[in-house]
């Protein structure tokens, strides 16, 4: 990384907290600790964090209540942590604009390297002014900016990423597994489904209507393309 990139870390489980903060430091990042979900969300808002881990089971406010405070007004990148099991969990993260998940018991290293292909994803820009131009969809590369039929939409990174690789080859299908290949980078062994709750919402933000998508389609027991103009 060019640049120290900060993390806010919230984590109400000291053992837990200790060892990843240990990890983010010796992998070069400064690392903004909370226990609480308002804390989280005061230093959300006074830190300005390039990515945040998130626990879901904190104390007092839900991990997915503060995801749809910080969605309110931020697309900061977020990674789940999470020791629920039920799939509904993860999905509800995901929905709500979480990034990326991993579930407790995890391994600090790959913890590490998720963060490092989210924030690559966030930074990404690719020189020469490349703009992607698909049917009503315009992606300006450099600005990561998105418009359709000249209407800007908020993207996160991730999300960002994603539509981007549909829209680079339109007509195309492309499994879960090969979205999931273009969105991390590197060999992570994620649920295939949290791409679901991603184009779900891609589809909430750039379809006329999110149940009938004309834009981004299902290819039934495939994956997904970006429709052929």
């Amino acid at each position: 990384m060019c640049d120290v990139k900060r993390v806010l870390l919230v984590e109400d489980e000291l053992k837990i907290s200790r060892l990843v903060r240990d990890y983010l430091h010796q992998a070069g990042f400064t690392v903004v600790e909370a226990t609480t979900g308002p804390a989280a969300l005061s230093l959300a808002r006074a830190e300005r964090p390039d990515m945040i881990v998130l626990d879901l089971g904190l104390p007092g406010m839900d991990g997915l209540d503060v995801i749809r405070e910080l969605r309110k007004t931020s697309a900061v990148p977020i990674i789940i942590l999470t020791a629920r099991t039920e799939e509904s969990d993860r999905i509800v993260g995901l929905e709500l604009g979480a990034d990326d998940y991993m579930v407790k018991p995890f391994s600090p290293r790959e913890l590490v390297a998720r963060i490092r292909a989210v924030v690559r994803r966030a930074d990404a820009t690719i020189g020469g002014g490349e703009v992607v131009q698909a049917g009503p969809l315009t992606i300006d590369i450099p600005k990561r900016r998105v418009t359709v039929h000249g209407a800007e939409v908020d993207l996160t990174a991730t999300e960002f990423e994603l539509l981007l690789a549909l829209a680079r080859r339109p007509g195309r299908i492309y499994t879960r597994a090969q979205l999931l290949d273009a969105l991390h980078g590197v060999s992570f062994e994620s649920y295939e489904r949290s791409v679901d709750a991603h184009i779900k919402n891609i589809r909430r933000k750039i379809e006329l209507d999110s149940k009938r998508p004309r834009l981004v389609l299902t290819e039934y027991g495939v994956g997904y393309k970006l429709a052929d103009a």
